[in-house]
């Protein structure tokens, strides 16, 4: 019906555990991948460590078949925003940034993340794109709060991009809800104003990404249908982690430490479930 929102899910405390579950598969595979990703290396390559990794822990991938989507990652290198296809035949160079995204589903619950890779020496305003954009999603994540707004949220984010320097926020992509399904309301823009949407409550699921560019914030998609890249060519950094709201604090489902180290320098109090 027209004008009615979307309604966002609430999870239960057990259904978080079980995105727990997820996430931590979606950690290690991220770990294994990134430790794997090395000049001469296919990110087709990276494809099969994240299907051994979910074999070994008996998880479904989020990512394979998805609106046909063919692979259990998405793998863009480069100019390549978000959304890259695998391929045998594109091997990683010295000096590429690759962005890699992955999802895992534990008994119907999703866990989804994405990190930037430096494949060997890069340059120096390639390092600081993704130091950048990876602290800005730890701001955008700093921000979720009970009785907060969805957009302090995309707040933070554009906030911290805008204070490191000049850098395209890509426009119309951002992160989303998570649950039962990988992509579910709301959506979370990476800029706008704060104090506006739906207030945070505890049992939401979200996931935070910020895209973030040397250059334009424009981006087209490739003939392949998936494929985002930029405009005007300029290198991006892609990152993301899924985090939960409970009633103590938030717990970032997709770290390993549960968000402390990040969230902690922010001065956040994690939920007790973080451990």
């Amino acid at each position: 019906m027209r004008g009615v929102p979307e309604r966002i899910q609430l999870k239960t405390e057990e259904q978080i555990a079980l995105m727990r579950e997820a996430g931590l598969v979606v950690a290690r595979a991220l770990a294994q991948m990134r430790a794997a990703a090395a000049p001469g290396v296919s990110t087709l390559d990276l494809d099969a460590v994240a299907r051994d990794v979910l074999r070994e822990a008996g998880a479904t991938p989020s990512f394979l078949n998805y609106h046909g989507f063919p692979a259990v990652i998405c793998a863009s290198v480069n100019e390549r925003v978000v959304h890259g296809i695998p391929s045998a035949s594109e091997k990683l160079s010295d000096g590429d940034l690759i962005s890699i995204d992955f999802g895992a589903i534990i008994e119907g619950w999703h866990g989804d993340s994405a990190i930037s890779v430096p494949i060997g020496e890069v340059a120096p305003e390639v390092a600081e794109l993704s130091r950048v954009c990876e602290a800005s999603m730890w701001d955008g994540i700093a921000a979720v709060r009970d009785g907060g707004r969805l957009t302090d949220i995309s707040h933070a984010v554009e906030s911290s991009i805008r204070s490191a320097g000049r850098y395209g926020i890509v426009a119309g992509y951002g992160g989303h809800g998570i649950g039962s399904e990988m992509h579910m309301a709301p959506h979370i823009l990476n800029y706008g104003k704060a104090g506006k949407g739906p207030r945070l409550t505890p049992g939401m699921a979200l996931a935070i990404e910020p895209m973030v560019t040397l250059g334009t914030r424009a981006t087209e998609e490739l003939d392949d249908g998936w494929t985002v890249v930029t405009t005007d060519g300029s290198w991006a950094a892609h990152w993301e982690h899924t985090v939960a709201l409970l009633e103590d604090g938030p717990w970032v489902l997709t770290a390993e430490d549960g968000g402390r180290q990040e969230l902690t320098k922010r001065g956040v109090e994690l939920s007790v479930q973080a451990g």
